[in-house]
C-alpha cells in the first residue's frame, strides 16, 4: 500500500493533530462584546457587528453511560457544517455544547452501586466530550456547561427565586414582582381576595402568616396539593412522561398510582395565551407549533353551575358546547374531585320514580361512601391515557342529584374515570346524544339519551357530533330550536349570564407545571420553612433564601435511594433521600423576608427540582459562563439574543438564531423554556421574549433490528445473512428482521467510535450528511460508508502524491473553460446548499466536481486556482482533511476563517444551450445552439437537423413549437 494513501490510519493521525491544534490555538473561541470573553485587543467589543453574529445551538444531550451512537451526531454534525460555512462567510458564530446532567438514570445507578451520581455523571460527560472532540466539532469549549455544575445550578436556583417572587398581573398581561402586589394590597389600590372582603378584613389587620398565604396564592411558583403519579417501588413521584400507557413506571415497570400530595408548582397556565399567540412570531416547523397549541388546548365555552339538590354546593362544569345543555341527562365528576365527598349523602336516595335504585349505579355497595371508595381504589392505578381511551365505561353513582339550570330536571351525579381533574373543572354535563363516550356510558348504566342537534337525513349512527340546527332545546324564556351551533351557543350563554347560572370563559388543557421530585440528584430548592411551624396553626410557609445563601449545595448522603415500599402500597407517602441529611436539613438563619423573627431555626425543602429546570435557561448561560455577578450580562444577552426588527421585521421576538434537535422535545422542553424566558423578559432580565427564534428538527438514523423466536432483540452486529440472501441467523438460529430507530432497546447500535476507527471522522461526517436531507430520517448502512471514503481518497490523490506525500498541484496551470464553468457552478450551488442545510446535495456537487477533475488530470497537475476552492468548499463537511490539504498548499494558518469561494457570475452563464427535439411527442434528436439564439434561429436549426430532415421526408411540418431554453416540438 502506498505510504501516503488516505486510509483510516492516516485520517486518524491527521484528525488528532488538527483537533489538538484547534484546541491549543482556541480556533473556535468566540468573542463577547464585553466581559471576560471580550477580545483582549477590543475590550468594548466595538469591532463586533450584531448584524453579523449567529448563535447556533444543539439540544442539550443527556450524558448516559452508553455514550453516543451514530444517530446522535446527525444534528451535531449538521450544525457544525453550517457554523463552519458561516464563519467562512464572515459571520461571528457562537456554537458550543453542554450537558443536561441531572436525572433519574444516574441516581438509579447510585442506588444500585453506591457510586455518587456526580462521579458517574462527570465520567459520562468526559466520555461524551471525547467522542464529540473526535468528530471535529467546532465548539467554543470555554462556554460548555453542565446543569450539575454548582455555579450553574446556583443560577437555576436564583431564577427559581425570581419566579417565586413574582405574580402574573392579568390586567397588564405580564409578571411583576410580588412586592408590588403586596404594596397594592396595603394601599388599597387592589382589592383583597373575595373571601377576605366578605369577612370585612383589611390587609393591615391580617397577621404576617395570613398575608403570606394570600401572596402565595398569586405567586408563579407555589406549593399546592396536587394529583401526582406516585410510584412506591421507586419511592418517588414521576412526571407524566415517565409513566407508560399501561400506568406503570417507564424505569422498572412498577405500578404507578394517582395521589394528592403537597408539591411545588409553576403557574405556567398564566402564560397560556402568550405561549399560544407568540408562536406566530417564531420560525418553527408548523407541525411543532400545532403540537404546542394542542398541548395548551385553548378553547372557548361556558362555565355552567348545577345546583346540588339538598345542598348549598354547585357542581361547576366547563363546556365548549353550551348549546347542548337541554340534552344533558346525567353528570360525571372525576374520582379525585374534592366535591365528591362533600355532596355524597350518607345513604342511597330513592329514585324519583319510587322504584328500587338501579344496581348498576351502586356497584352493589351498601352506601355511596363505600361505592366511591371502592371505585377510587380500582381506578387509582390507571394512567390518564388509559382512563380516556378505555373502551369499557365504568363508574358509580355518588347518590347526589344536580339541577339542570335550563329546564330544572334533576340529573344523577356519577364518578367515572373517563373524566380527569386535569382538564376543565374536573366535572362534565353528559350529553350522550352528542358525545360518543357519554353515549357509551349512558348505554352501560341505562341512562336516557336526548338529541339536541338534528342529524342529517339518513344518519343511523349513535352520538351525532356534527353540525346542524338545534332541536329539543327550549323552555318558557329561551328557545334554541332551529339555530345553528354558534348562534345557539351565544344565545344560551347570554341567558345563563343574565340568570347568574353561567358565563362565557376561555379554558385550557394546559395544567400548572408539577415541579417537585422526591429524588437526590437534582437542584435543591432555595427555600426554607420555620421549624416550629406558624403561630396561626396553618402549615409552615416557604421562605425564599437570600441571594447570599446561594448556591444551596447538595449534601453528601449515605444512601441515594428514596424510601421504597411494597410496589402496590398505594397509600404510602414519598420521602426524599435529602430528608435523611438531618444536619443539612436543619439550620439557623436570619431571613430578610422575616426580620421580625430574627435568628430562628429552619428546615430546608427536601424535594429537588425536575430535570427540566436546567434546560429551561442553558442557552443564556452559554453566553456568559464565567459571570459570578449575574446569570448573564444584559449587554451580552442583547448582542446574541436581542430582537432584530431591521432584519426579521417589527414583531421579531429575538432568541437563538437556530436551534436544532429532535421532534420528541416539541412540547415540554420547548414550552417550559419559553415560559421561563417570558418571566425573565417580563422582569427585565432579558431582551428576547422567546428563547429560540428558529427551530429545526433533524431526522433520525434508522437501522435494521432482529428478534429471535421469543420476540427478544438480539445484537444486530452478530446477525449473519444467509449465503443465498433468503434470511438471517444469530448463533445459528433464524431471526426476524425489522426496521426502527437506532437505540439500545433494539440492540442495533453502531457507535461513532467504530466508524472513526474504521474509516476516519471525516468519512463518517460526510456519510451522515450525504444520506439524505437533514430533516428526513434515513437508513444506516455501514457497508455504504466506503463510498464516502473513496470520494475523499480521490480528493486526496488530486492534490497529494501517495508515494512521497508531495503536492501534485500546478502552480501556474490554467484550467480549461469546461473545468472553470463546472467549478463555478459548484461554488454557486454549495453556497446555496450549505445555509439551507441541504448537505446531501452539496456533497453530490462536490463529488461531481472531483470526478471531473480526476478524469481531466489523471497524472496530476491540478491547477492551484481549482485546488484551493475545492479544499475550501470541502472544509465544512470534512474539516480535518481540508485543513491538512490547505496546509500542504502552503498556508500556515487554519482555513476556519478563510473566505468561502464566490462564483464568477460570467462563468455561470451558459454559452450554448442543448435543445431536445420532439417529433410527434417523442424525442428524436438534439441540437446545440448559442445561448443567445432567437426562436427563429432555434427553429431553423431544428428543421435542418439531419434526423429531423429524414423523419419529415421533405414534407412541411404542421406546427413547430419552440420552448425557449427547453425543447423544440415538431408536429408532422
Amino acid at each position: 500500500m502506498p505510504p501516503y494513501r488516505y486510509t483510516a490510519a492516516l485520517a486518524g493521525e491527521i484528525e488528532a493533530r488538527w483537533q489538538d491544534r484547534w484546541e491549543a490555538e482556541e480556533t473556535f473561541a468566540t468573542p463577547n462584546p464585553t466581559g471576560p470573553l471580550a477580545p483582549p485587543d477590543d475590550p468594548d467589543g466595538s469591532t463586533l457587528d450584531p448584524a453579523e453574529k449567529f448563535y447556533l445551538m444543539d439540544m442539550f444531550p443527556y450524558p448516559s453511560g452508553a455514550g453516543l451512537h451514530v444517530g446522535h451526531p446527525l444534528g451535531f454534525i449538521g450544525t457544525d457544517v453550517l457554523g463552519r460555512f458561516l464563519r467562512m462567510s464572515g459571520r461571528t458564530v457562537l456554537h458550543t455544547m453542554g450537558f443536561d446532567a441531572f436525572g433519574l438514570p444516574a441516581e438509579q445507578y447510585a442506588v444500585q452501586t453506591g457510586t455518587h451520581p456526580r462521579t458517574t455523571t462527570e465520567a459520562n460527560i468526559e466520555r461524551y466530550r471525547a467522542q464529540i472532540r473526535r468528530l471535529g466539532l467546532a465548539h467554543d469549549k470555554r462556554r460548555s456547561v453542565a446543569t450539575t455544575d454548582v455555579e450553574f445550578y446556583r443560577w437555576t436556583q436564583w431564577i427559581f427565586l425570581q419566579i417565586h417572587g413574582s405574580w402574573f398581573d392579568e390586567a397588564q398581561g405580564r409578571a411583576r414582582p410580588i412586592a408590588e402586589l403586596e404594596a397594592e394590597f396595603a394601599s388599597g389600590a387592589r382589592p383583597l381576595p373575595s373571601h377576605l372582603v366578605e369577612q370585612g378584613r383589611a390587609w393591615s389587620a391580617l397577621s404576617r402568616p395570613e398575608q403570606d398565604r394570600v401572596l402565595d396564592g398569586f405567586r408563579l411558583a407555589y406549593l399546592a396539593e396536587a394529583p401526582v403519579n406516585w410510584c412506591p417501588a421507586l419511592g418517588t413521584v414521576l412526571s407524566n412522561e415517565e409513566v407508560t400507557a399501561d400506568g406503570r413506571s417507564e424505569r422498572g415497570n412498577f405500578p404507578v398510582f394517582r395521589r394528592r400530595l403537597r408539591q411545588w408548582m409553576m403557574r405556567i397556565t398564566a402564560y397560556a395565551d402568550r405561549l399560544a399567540d407568540d408562536l406566530d412570531g417564531v420560525d418553527w416547523p408548523e407541525s411543532v407549533k400545532a403540537m404546542q397549541r394542542n398541548w395548551i388546548g385553548r378553547s372557548q365555552g361556558a362555565q355552567v353551575r348545577f345546583r346540588v339538590v339538598g345542598s348549598d354546593r354547585d357542581v361547576e362544569v366547563f363546556t365548549t358546547r353550551p348549546d347542548t345543555l337541554f340534552g344533558a341527562t346525567y353528570m360525571v365528576v372525576a374520582p379525585e374531585h374534592p366535591i365528591v365527598d362533600a355532596i355524597a349523602p350518607a345513604a342511597w336516595p330513592s329514585p324519583n320514580t319510587g322504584e328500587e335504585l338501579d344496581g348498576r349505579w351502586t356497584g352493589g355497595h351498601e352506601t355511596p361512601a363505600e361505592a366511591i371508595a371502592a371505585y377510587r381504589r380500582v381506578v387509582a392505578s390507571r394512567s390518564d391515557l388509559e382512563r380516556q381511551e378505555a373502551r369499557e365505561k365504568t363508574g358509580v353513582f355518588t347518590g347526589a342529584w344536580a339541577v339542570n339550570p335550563v329546564d330544572g330536571r334533576p340529573l344523577p351525579v356519577f364518578v367515572a374515570d373517563y373524566v380527569l381533574m386535569g382538564y376543565g373543572t374536573g366535572a362534565i354535563m353528559a350529553v350522550p346524544g352528542q358525545d360518543q363516550r357519554d353515549w357509551d356510558f349512558a348505554t352501560v348504566f341505562g341512562l336516557p339519551i336526548r338529541r339536541t342537534v338534528q342529524p342529517p337525513e339518513g344518519f343511523d349512527g349513535e352520538a351525532y357530533t356534527g353540525a346542524g340546527p338545534a332541536i329539543n332545546s327550549s323552555n318558557d324564556s329561551v328557545s334554541l330550536d332551529g339555530l345553528p351551533i354558534d348562534e345557539a351557543k351565544a344565545t344560551i350563554i347570554d341567558w345563563l349570564s343574565a340568570r347568574g347560572d353561567g358565563e362565557a370563559v376561555v379554558q385550557y388543557k394546559l395544567r400548572d407545571w408539577l415541579f417537585s421530585r422526591q429524588r437526590y440528584w437534582g437542584e435543591p430548592f432555595p427555600v426554607a420553612y420555620a421549624a416550629d411551624g406558624e403561630t396561626d396553626g396553618g402549615p409552615s410557609i416557604p421562605r425564599a433564601l437570600p441571594d447570599s445563601d446561594l448556591p444551596v449545595v447538595l449534601p453528601d448522603v449515605d444512601e441515594y435511594s428514596p424510601k421504597t415500599f411494597a410496589p402496590d402500597d398505594r397509600d404510602s407517602a414519598p420521602e426524599s433521600p435529602l430528608a435523611r441529611a438531618t444536619e443539612w436539613v436543619s439550620f439557623a438563619e436570619d431571613l430578610p423576608s422575616d426580620p421580625e423573627r430574627g435568628w430562628a431555626q429552619y428546615v430546608r425543602e427536601t424535594n429537588t427540582m425536575p430535570q427540566w429546570a436546567g434546560s429551561c435557561w442553558y442557552h443564556l448561560r452559554y453566553l456568559d459562563p464565567f459571570n459570578s455577578e449575574r446569570f448573564c450580562d444584559p449587554e451580552v444577552e442583547r448582542f446574541w439574543l436581542g430582537p432584530r426588527p431591521d432584519r426579521f421585521g417589527p414583531g421579531d421576538p429575538g432568541g437563538v438564531d437556530l436551534y436544532v434537535g429532535g421532534v420528541e422535545h416539541a412540547v415540554l422542553h420547548l414550552l417550559y423554556a419559553r415560559f421561563w424566558q417570558k418571566v425573565l423578559f417580563d422582569l427585565g432580565y432579558v431582551s428576547a421574549s422567546e428563547p429560540f427564534r428558529r427551530l429545526f428538527n433533524q431526522g433520525y438514523i434508522q437501522a435494521w433490528a432482529y428478534t429471535d423466536h421469543r420476540g427478544v432483540y438480539v445484537p444486530a452486529e452478530e446477525v449473519v445473512e444467509d449465503v443465498d440472501g433468503s434470511g438471517f441467523t444469530w448463533n445459528g438460529q433464524p431471526v426476524s428482521r425489522e426496521y426502527g430507530k437506532m437505540g439500545k432497546s433494539l440492540r442495533n447500535v453502531v457507535t461513532p467510535d467504530e466508524m472513526c476507527a474504521t474509516y476516519g471522522a471525516d468519512t463518517f461526517r460526510l456519510y451522515e450528511m450525504s444520506t439524505g436531507p437533514m430533516e428526513a430520517s434515513r437508513p444506516w448502512s455501514t457497508r455504504d460508508v466506503v463510498g464516502s471514503q473513496r470520494f475523499l481518497q480521490r480528493v486526496w490523490r488530486l492534490l497529494v502524491d501517495e508515494q512521497d506525500g508531495s503536492l501534485r498541484v500546478d502552480e501556474a496551470g490554467e484550467p480549461s473553460t469546461d473545468t472553470l464553468r463546472l467549478l463555478h457552478r459548484v461554488i454557486d450551488g454549495v453556497r446555496t446548499d450549505f445555509p439551507a442545510m441541504h448537505y446531501n446535495t452539496a456533497a453530490a456537487k462536490l463529488i461531481e466536481l472531483a470526478n471531473h477533475l480526476t478524469k481531466t488530470y489523471p497524472e496530476g497537475g491540478l491547477p492551484r486556482s481549482v485546488a484551493e476552492p475545492l479544499v475550501l468548499m470541502l472544509s465544512p463537511l470534512c474539516p480535518h482533511l481540508a485543513e491538512e490539504l490547505w496546509s500542504k498548499l502552503g498556508h500556515p494558518r487554519s482555513l476556519a476563517y478563510e473566505p468561502f469561494p464566490v462564483p464568477d457570475e460570467a462563468l455561470l452563464v451558459e454559452e450554448t444551450v442543448e435543445y431536445p427535439i420532439q417529433v410527434n411527442g417523442k424525442v428524436r434528436s438534439r441540437i446545440t445552439v448559442p445561448a443567445s439564439a432567437t426562436e427563429d434561429e432555434v427553429r431553423a436549426a431544428a428543421l435542418a437537423d439531419p434526423k429531423v430532415v429524414e423523419l419529415l421526408g421533405g414534407a412541411e411540418p404542421r406546427k413547430v413549437i419552440v420552448v425557449p431554453g427547453r425543447l423544440v416540438n415538431i408536429v408532422k
